[in-house]
């Protein structure tokens, strides 16, 4: 049911109050303010269990494919991700949908007094102000109290051990594969982050996690030692046995924890949704059954089918067709490009690509350049954008000239990328490099009503 206008009105000013603070390219390495914030909120966060979930790829579509999983068990789930794509509800979803502008609404105005409490105890202090990812995650974790949820499926915004969202307990923690990334904030080795990274891990929890290059591997068995903690990874506990490419996704048999589950569709493409999918499995039997109790078949089969990843390799537009992908660091790029070779045939792509200045933007292009015919360079909405120029140049380094084209302008860029897909028979174009790229991307589509024309 469409909410009132006022509602999507006051929902909107909710986003805009919290776009005054600090953002989240800019987070605090600190846990105490949000702490205080949720004790004089009476610790909303420890009213569910928590299944907490970080790495450097995958943490999103895994924590969506776990979350249709539980609900398929007949639980009410409570899902925090970042970004959001299109709008700021999409963060905070209840029950498989985002918060009601309405809600969102009344819970900012419940916990707002105690916001302008907590920023003055910080102020005298010496201390900023709460910034916009912590008054995120508190407002996150007061929804679902709200709701009430049986369950949370918690993302960390960044790194892990003073993220946010560590103010929570995770009776699982998962780890989705963990390499470079962010290395200005989380360190600028694999052992460094994935150090930061295993700070979710709490005493005597259930660890589950992708396969990890030998050095994260070790920072999370140091973790799980400390803490006296247990820990299942893919490719020794759990692991994809088989996965084959059908309309409308993939054929996946999984081996579990608990159980062999074969022949599930997986309606999302890349073989790293299959690796994702076999963590969420692996998650889920930890949280249910310990890891010892099998899911059952029909569940899982109706979990997995309606599982659902924005922004990741998702149709946005037809005749021609137009992707969309979330790749927007090296190792998303490699799962991009292994996707485009096993999942598709095109004969032509057209890339519009926008990239952020704290990524590794040549090693991006590099990845891409086998499947690309022609990039199209452009601006990504955001405040630590690469100009367009400047993307340019570092593209031409590495396709030559004649395939770049440059447009700022991002409207003028899918329109142009998407009548070079349509000179060729079996063309596409692919919108990638950036997250904020990729939101924007799809609201202009729906706007232009891509999917119908």
């Amino acid at each position: 049911m469409t909410e009132p206008d006022e509602n999507r009105i006051a929902g909107d000013a909710v986003y805009q109050e919290l776009l005054t603070r600090t953002g989240e390219g800019a987070p605090r390495p600190r846990l105490a303010p949000t702490r205080q914030l949720l004790d004089v909120l009476g610790d909303p966060q420890r009213l569910y269990p928590i299944i907490h979930i970080t790495g450097t790829n995958g943490k999103t579509s895994t924590a969506r494919i776990i979350e249709s999983i539980l609900r398929a068990h007949g639980l009410r789930v409570g899902l925090f991700t970042s970004p959001h794509l299109v709008r700021f509800n999409e963060r905070i979803m209840i029950d498989g949908e985002p918060i009601s502008d309405g809600s969102l609404a009344a819970n900012w105005s419940d916990i707002k007094p105690y916001v302008q409490m907590v920023d003055r105890d910080l102020a005298t202090s010496g201390e900023s102000p709460l910034t916009y990812f912590e008054l995120l995650s508190a407002l996150a974790f007061a929804s679902f109290a709200d709701a009430p949820v049986d369950v949370a499926v918690i993302e960390v915004g960044m790194g892990g051990e003073w993220d946010s969202t560590n103010v929570g307990d995770g009776q699982v923690a998962v780890f989705t594969p963990i390499s470079l990334d962010h290395t200005k904030r989380l360190g600028s080795t694999v052992a460094e982050i994935a150090r930061t990274k295993s700070g979710i891990i709490k005493p005597l929890a259930r660890v589950v996690s992708s396969h990890q290059v030998p050095e994260a591997r070790a920072e999370l068995e140091r973790a799980i030692e400390l803490t006296e903690s247990t820990m299942a990874t893919e490719g020794d506990e759990f692991r994809v046995i088989d996965s084959r490419v059908v309309p409308g996704g993939q054929r996946i048999t999984v081996q579990g924890l608990a159980a062999q589950y074969p022949d599930l569709l997986l309606p999302l493409a890349g073989r790293h949704q299959a690796q994702n999918a076999s963590v969420a499995i692996a998650a889920v039997e930890s949280f249910i059954g310990g890891g010892s109790q099998p899911i059952s078949i029909d569940i899982l089969a109706e979990g997995l089918a309606r599982a659902v990843s924005p922004g990741r390799l998702e149709t946005i537009g037809t005749n021609p067709t137009v992707l969309v992908d979330a790749a927007h660091n090296p190792g998303s790029a490699q799962a991009l490009d292994d996707s485009l070779d096993a999942f598709y045939s095109f004969d032509q792509i057209t890339c519009v690509l926008g990239i952020l200045a704290d990524k590794d933007a040549h090693r991006i292009v590099e990845l891409l350049n086998a499947h690309v015919t022609r990039f199209i360079v452009t601006t990504a909405p955001s405040d630590r954008t690469v100009d367009a120029e400047t993307l340019a140049k570092i593209v031409t380094d590495v396709a030559g000239a004649n395939r770049v084209e440059t447009i700022p302008d991002l409207n003028a860029a899918l329109d142009r990328g998407r009548q070079l897909a349509a000179e060729t028979t079996n063309g596409a174009a692919l919108v990638t490099g950036s997250i904020t790229l990729v939101g924007d991307a799809m609201a202009y589509a729906a706007r232009q009503n891509w999917r119908s024309q």
